[in-house]
């Protein structure tokens, strides 16, 4: 029996428990609905699990679904996820060919007025929900696994990697056969002013050629 992270404040069992013997990506999404692994479910509208084919070249991994996300109970819809539809489209990568995910499946947020404010899972939160992205991971078999922003990188790679450093390079991991990380789309987002995030997207769709062009040398169709 897997032990609890009695840290991440859940009150269900965890995660290893709820993955079915004979995991597939439909079994396995089904099983998280009713994850209560950490406390995140008691704030979240709903789990929001990854999407896209169950036999993708590329995955995409960010921290956790945002506002819009945590409505619709689908990855990467909000406003963020539009800015990497448009990136996607300028790398030359064809989005329905990815399947988008995230490391935490619950929308962690603070109230501020009437919104809802995006707020940093911490450690514990995600060790407890890692479990999913790695029967993903296992599931999918991406030939690039792409990690977007510093939680995603850190929790797959390390909390010695700095994506500030080493984005857009491709890193040996045992987790897929090519792995790199760039930024999250969300922080393109917050730049301060219009030039700042045409640069920053320039840089995010320089990023992505590179797996573009890394998909093309081995032989994956983009």
């Amino acid at each position: 029996m897997a032990k609890r992270n009695d840290d991440a404040g859940g009150d269900g069992p965890p995660v290893p428990e709820l993955i079915p013997d004979r995991p597939s990506l439909k079994r396995v999404r089904e099983a998280a609905l009713g994850c209560r692994a950490c406390d995140l479910y008691k704030r979240g509208t709903q789990t929001v699990f990854g999407e896209g084919p169950s036999r993708a070249d590329v995955m995409m991994v960010g921290e956790q679904p945002g506002d819009a996300e945590d409505l619709a109970g689908q990855p990467f819809v909000g406003p963020a996820g539009k800015l990497l539809d448009r990136a996607l489209e300028e790398a030359g990568i064809d989005r329905r060919l990815v399947y988008v995910t995230n490391v935490v499946k619950h929308f962690k947020w603070e109230p501020r007025g009437k919104r809802r404010i995006h707020a940093k899972p911490n450690g514990a939160e995600i060790a407890a929900c890692r479990p999913w992205l790695e029967t993903e991971i296992a599931l999918v078999k991406p030939r690039v696994l792409v990690l977007l922003g510093a939680t995603a990188a850190q929790a797959l790679l390390g909390r010695a990697f700095k994506v500030s450093q080493q984005r857009g390079t491709f890193v040996p991991s045992p987790i897929a056969p090519r792995v790199t990380a760039t930024v999250h789309p969300s922080s393109i987002l917050r730049a301060p002013d219009d030039e700042s995030r045409r640069e920053e997207m320039k840089r995010f769709v320089a990023d992505l050629k590179r797996v573009a062009t890394e998909l093309k040398r081995t032989g994956a169709d983009t």
